[in-house]
Order: C-alpha cells, then sequence, then structure tokens
C-alpha cells in the first residue's frame, strides 16, 4: 500500500518583531502592497530601498504575521501593523495623524493612546481567519498595555472623495465623533464628508460596501472625526476613526473578529 503525502495546512502566527531584520521585511511588503499594488507615490529614497519607511517606524513596535510554511523569522511575514503609542510620538514630535488631523481632543483627553497604521497583508492571505488572527494580536496588546484609545486613519481607495460621497456623508451622519473627542482634518485639505443628505442614504447598503478594516472598526463602536483628508501620496481618502477600548468587550470583539 503506498503512502499518501498530507499537505499541512500553514500555521499563522502574529507578534511582534524582535529583530532589524523583522522590521524590514514588513517596511517591504508595505512597499509591495502600497506602492506595486495600490499605486502609491514613492519618494527617490523609498522607491530606491523598496521599502516603505518613515520617521515614525523606529519610534513605534511592528505587529507581524507570519506563514510558517514560508519559513521563519523575516522570509515568512505575510503581514503588518504599526503601533506608535504616546512615548514613541514624543521620540518623534507628535503622531503620524497630526499630519492630516487636529488630534488635539485626543491629547488633550488625557487617555493612554495608542496610533494604528501602516496595515496591511500579502493579497492571497486576506481571509477571515489571518485577519482574526491579526486583531487578535492588536487586542492582546491593547489589554497588556492598558490602552484607552486606538485611532488612526481609514482609507478609501482613490482620491476623488466624490466617489465615495455616500459612504463619507454615511460617517459623518450616523459615527461623527462626540465633540470632546472629535478630531478635524486640517484646515487646508479639509475635504467635507456631508455630501448628501441623511435621507437619502441606505445606511445597509452602504455599511455592506465600506472598506473591510473601516467596517470593522464600526463594529466595535469606532467614531470618525470631521472632514477627510485626500493622501495624493497614497492614492487613498482618509478618515479619522477613534476607538475607546472600553466599548470592546467579549461580545463585541468575537463579534468583530468573526466578520
Amino acid at each position: 500500500m503506498s503512502e499518501t503525502n498530507t499537505c499541512k495546512p500553514p500555521e499563522i502566527i502574529v507578534r511582534l518583531a524582535e529583530t532589524h531584520a523583522e522590521r524590514e521585511a514588513a517596511q517591504k511588503l508595505r512597499y509591495q502592497v502600497f506602492y506595486e499594488e495600490f499605486g502609491a507615490k514613492p519618494s527617490p529614497e523609498v522607491a530606491k530601498s523598496k521599502r516603505d519607511w518613515d520617521q515614525y517606524d523606529e519610534a513605534a513596535e511592528h505587529m507581524v504575521v507570519f506563514d510558517t510554511s514560508l519559513g521563519s523569522g523575516a522570509d515568512a511575514i505575510i503581514g503588518t501593523y504599526r503601533l506608535l503609542d504616546q512615548a514613541g510620538a514624543d521620540k518623534v514630535g507628535h503622531f503620524y495623524t497630526s499630519d492630516e488631523y487636529d488630534i488635539s481632543p485626543l491629547i488633550e483627553c488625557g487617555a493612554n493612546l495608542l496610533e494604528l497604521g501602516r496595515s496591511c497583508v500579502l493579497q492571497p492571505y486576506r481571509t477571515r481567519s489571518v485577519l482574526k488572527k491579526l486583531w487578535q494580536g492588536i487586542a492582546d496588546y491593547v489589554l497588556d498595555n492598558h490602552i484607552e484609545i486606538l485611532f488612526g486613519c481609514g482609507s478609501f481607495h482613490g482620491t476623488d472623495p466624490k466617489d465615495y460621497a455616500e459612504a463619507l456623508s454615511y460617517l459623518h451622519h450616523y459615527h461623527l465623533a462626540a465633540p470632546g473627542l472629535r478630531t478635524r482634518s486640517l484646515d487646508k485639505h479639509y475635504v467635507d464628508m456631508n455630501l448628501m443628505p441623511k435621507a437619502q442614504l441606505n445606511e445597509k447598503q452602504i455599511l455592506m460596501n465600506l472598506p473591510p478594516l473601516i467596517k470593522g472598526y464600526l463594529r466595535v463602536g469606532a467614531v470618525i472625526g470631521d472632514g477627510a483628508y485626500v493622501d495624493h501620496q497614497f492614492n487613498t481618502t482618509d478618515v479619522c476613526i477613534i476607538v475607546q477600548t472600553h466599548l470592546i468587550t467579549d461580545r463585541y470583539r468575537s463579534h468583530f473578529l468573526e466578520k
């Protein structure tokens, strides 16, 4: 009787990057997704290195996702998320989001803040199970570090806000942050999200078609800052996401991770 070979499914592991090589691998992955796949415009330095990097990277933690079937360490990284806390932002001088938004309401509220950014996963791995693993890693980090507010930019692909008039209007009418936490797009870049009357919006249909990351944030009670920001470098239209982590109960967390 011949022996039958069975393929063991890959094991997905999520943890913080531990070495310089792992952080560089995360930057290379970001370059592949943001620049090669989605058409972001690199600086000459970024294009030469084929790594997406900036001044915030050295001050941040990098959550990385590994497919162990590809090997170990840097060679197996297939996803990443950048985590910048207040101490890291102080090293740089400010949070990345403040390049797009006035985040003084968050800074002044006294909460323990964590900025999430540069989220990406290689296309073959954009599945519910892999995203679930990634978000479990984020949730564990939040609990371990007593984070009270998560924030960052969620993106629509493309730089014409009119293409997303329904979605932006929906976020404005249904999920605008309360004044005490309401960030605002910087005046020189401010894009009004109130592009359509609330009565004309099909809430269920719009929610169904939102980008998965923004939809996921909303499922755990995220609110949205005032105004959108068009990021021509990254070929996106951004909104500011704010999540008070006490809203992420076990019930909400489970619901979010399973969608």
